[in-house]
């Protein structure tokens, strides 16, 4: 079996978005296919894309696993469903939001997935909490924290002291 080592965005801002995020990470951990090897800090976020909306809380996760990059955010989207994730509109609320944002050192597009996430370098809700766990991942060429460099962080803040909010909550 071989393991691969996957980033996922997580995300929300309905309900108690944190606490989803937590449950979230802690099913896929459960799984016998996936281990939650790094969470950053869970960080609070303005609205991007459509701005008339609450706050989001964000945090990402590294997760080692033997599932296909597919089959990794087929899971994703069922543990989305079971959270009751429902799909309004493009960047508009949600319970829980999982992105699947890199597998490895793999490139791939393909019409249900494309790695790395194909916008997550000019995000800076993705990159601020990525770079808590894996400032140096290259991406595109450049690091994480590079990108960051470069990236709207206005209005992004620490929601948690460490790393830890998620087995807190859960």
């Amino acid at each position: 079996m071989t393991l691969a080592t996957a980033t996922l965005g997580l995300g929300g801002n309905i309900g108690d978005p944190a606490a989803s995020m937590a449950q979230s990470l802690i099913m896929l951990d459960a799984r016998a296919d996936c281990s939650v090897k790094a969470v950053s800090r869970l960080y609070r976020t303005p609205p991007w894309g459509k701005i008339d909306q609450a706050w989001f809380f964000n945090a990402c996760a590294a997760v080692e696993t033997s599932l296909p990059p597919d089959d990794l955010l087929d899971t994703c989207l069922s543990i989305e469903r079971e959270m009751k994730r429902e799909r309004v509109e493009r960047w508009g609320p949600r319970t829980i939001d999982i992105d699947v944002l890199t597998y490895g050192d793999m490139v791939l597009k393909t019409a249900k997935l494309e790695i790395p996430h194909p916008r997550m370098t000019g995000r800076g809700f993705v990159l601020m909490p990525l770079a808590d766990f894996a400032p140096q991942m290259p991406i595109d060429g450049r690091t994480v924290v590079d990108w960051l460099g470069e990236a709207d962080i206005s209005g992004i803040e620490a929601a948690s002291p460490d790393a830890n909010w998620w087995k807190d909550i859960g």
